[in-house]
């Protein structure tokens, strides 16, 4: 009986250590939300910016790899990596950035804008409802959720439809948005997500 409490206990220690986690890693994942707002400003000193965080973040993660900190960036790496990624390039933070940079590159507004509200709050909030919430796996999606994937279109509909105004054409955003979500790609979906999406509603928007 003292047995099977205390591995209950040890398993809801990790669960909760691993909320932790995810809820640090969506925290940063969030924050590219800023970007359009910084665009609308200076879209020259936005990618300057974003490329400057890329390359201070990948040496850090060489710092780490050495066994050396570098100011707070490890700290906050190490507080946020999965422990599969503990002994890796947390690349994570890298395609982030390069998502947001790329959608700014490629479409105009507010298509830009839109596939970058997609990955921060589309790709973050359906990955926060699937650890939280939990609910069925989908197959072949390396553990995505029904629970996540409902949260990842509501969420891209409801951005979709403050940033153009136009129901019809959130609905099939959102839905793109959902199925790119869905896709097994890792942190690659820190690019193919603002990428694909933003491309969809460039083609509905602008064609």
């Amino acid at each position: 009986m003292k047995a099977a409490v205390l591995t209950q206990q040890l398993h809801t220690g990790v669960i909760t250590n691993e909320l932790q986690r995810e809820l640090i890693r969506k925290s940063i994942h969030l924050l590219i939300a800023f970007v359009p707002l910084f665009a609308s400003i200076h879209i020259t000193g936005t990618m300057f910016l974003l490329g400057a965080g890329i390359i201070l973040y990948s040496y850090s993660e060489v710092r780490r790899k050495q066994g050396k900190d570098f100011l707070f960036i490890t700290r906050i790496t190490e507080l946020a990596s999965r422990d599969k990624d503990r002994d890796r390039f947390v690349l994570g933070p890298v395609t982030l950035g390069l998502g947001a940079m790329l959608a700014l590159l490629f479409y105009p507004e507010p298509a830009a804008t839109i596939a970058i509200y997609a990955l921060a709050f589309g790709d973050g909030f359906s990955s926060l409802a699937g650890k939280f919430l939990g609910g069925r796996q989908i197959p072949l999606t390396g553990g995505k959720t029904f629970v996540g994937s409902l949260t990842c279109f509501m969420a891209v509909f409801l951005v979709v439809e403050y940033v153009s105004g136009a129901g019809s054409i959130a609905i099939m955003i959102a839905f793109a948005a959902m199925i790119l979500e869905l896709l097994p790609s890792g942190d690659l979906d820190n690019i193919i997500i603002p990428a694909g999406t933003g491309f969809i509603a460039y083609k509905l928007l602008f064609v």
